[in-house]
């Protein structure tokens, strides 16, 4: 069982009162967290070295990184790269990937994406002279539409960009599936993980991915970027670089002198997910990975228990609330819309009463499309493992006022 009480008794902004439905944005952030980029920052600290304490320290710090989240992502540590962001990752990658590409080669992007897997690739694409094609999804059912995998990857597809789950409806496509065809024609397949590492244990090689991305700000940690990829897929790429600086892999693809401290907080965010489940016996044996899987799947009971409460609480709102997110799997992510009534009106009248539940498209452009809401917004409402049944009640209540006129 999660122990949620204990978990927001880590995380100081939860004493302002507020009741965050924001965690697909960003989640907040427990003190272990702080205080490892605290004691990162304040030192000693140096450029990373071996001679002195402080570049020790630094090295430490690169090294702890890329064993948690070699551990967190199911790859080898020598495949764990740091990034501003995880759509700088995806520019800085997509140009040293389209690097290989012909005219002639073609790459395939996802309708179900954040605009962070979408458009580097077909800016990527546009330079290299490459067409796109599309995945879909049935807007009535949020599920990915397996004609338009079969249509899309053939003999020329190069690369296949998909999501992991969706962070506006999260919708959880079949990347497995996605992968397996897209590895049949010897194209490869980049995950965007953002959302899904927020919900679930991710693992590489059960995705099927060649490469994958995630954000430590949406599972507690600090802002940046990670990128989990095959050592010998990042071995084969060139990105540009500065000469001095080393052409080891993962380094060559680190521009510039790493931000030591936030490495440091976001290992100390996957050591915090690490310790959500009560110990198990002969709890000294457990790996990190190990202990990661158990906290998992007491996030998912957990999450999975308020989100029924949720939309149950939702449908007796009655055709007053639209729930747009209908996928047989998916996180805890619900985008609804209030048929003649403006989301951007609900959120502000939510934030007024401490409920922070915000309203937009959220960076998913090509699917708010094609649900049909392009010309207005929708509010999302996230579930987060810090997220309480008082919490659920409260938006429910809130959402309650706001359709009757309060």
């Amino acid at each position: 069982m999660l122990d949620v009480a204990g978990l927001r008794a880590q995380i100081p902004s939860l004493r302002s009162g507020i009741a965050h439905f924001d965690g697909p944005g960003g989640t907040q952030t427990p003190y272990a967290v702080a205080d490892a980029i605290a004691a990162t920052l304040t030192g000693p600290l140096s450029n990373r070295g071996t001679t002195g304490a402080s570049e020790r320290n630094a090295e430490e710090s690169v090294a702890s990184f890329r064993t948690a989240y070699g551990g967190f992502l199911g790859v080898a540590p020598e495949g764990v790269v740091h990034g501003r962001s995880a759509t700088a990752l995806t520019y800085d990658l997509s140009r040293a990937i389209a690097a290989t590409w012909r005219p002639g080669d073609e790459i395939v992007v996802s309708r179900l994406d954040h605009d962070a897997n979408v458009r580097p690739w077909i800016q990527a694409a546009d330079r290299a002279g490459v067409a796109v094609r599309w995945l879909d999804f049935d807007p009535q059912t949020s599920e990915l539409l397996w004609e338009s995998v079969e249509s899309a990857i053939n003999e020329r597809t190069r690369l296949v960009a998909i999501t992991g789950a969706s962070n506006l409806i999260g919708t959880r496509p079949p990347v497995r599936a996605v992968a397996d065809a897209a590895h049949a024609v010897g194209a490869l397949v980049w995950v965007d993980a953002v959302h899904l590492a927020a919900h679930r244990l991710l693992d590489l090689g059960a995705l099927g991915a060649d490469a994958l991305v995630c954000s430590p700000y949406k599972f507690l940690g600090p802002h940046c970027g990670v990128l989990g990829a095959d050592p010998a897929l990042l071995e084969r790429l060139h990105p540009d670089k500065l000469l001095p600086s080393t052409d080891a892999v993962p380094e060559r693809f680190e521009l510039g002198t790493l931000p030591y401290e936030i490495l440091a907080g976001a290992t100390a965010a996957v050591e915090v997910l690490a310790g959500l489940a009560a110990p198990a016996p002969a709890a000294a044996q457990e790996t990190r990975r190990e202990r990661l899987a158990r906290a998992w799947v007491a996030v998912e009971e957990h999450e999975g228990r308020l989100l029924a409460l949720l939309e149950g609480g939702l449908a007796e709102l009655g055709e007053r609330v639209v729930v747009h997110s209908r996928a047989a799997l998916r996180t805890p992510t619900l985008l609804l819309t209030l048929p003649g009534r403006r989301t951007w009106d609900a959120w502000q009248f939510l934030a007024a009463r401490g409920i922070q539940a915000p309203a937009g498209s959220f960076y998913a452009h090509e699917t708010f499309a094609r649900l049909g809401l392009a010309d207005s917004h929708g509010l999302r409402v996230g579930l987060a493992p810090y997220t309480d049944e008082s919490d659920v009640e409260r938006l429910l209540a809130g959402l309650r006022d706001f359709l009757a006129g309060a």
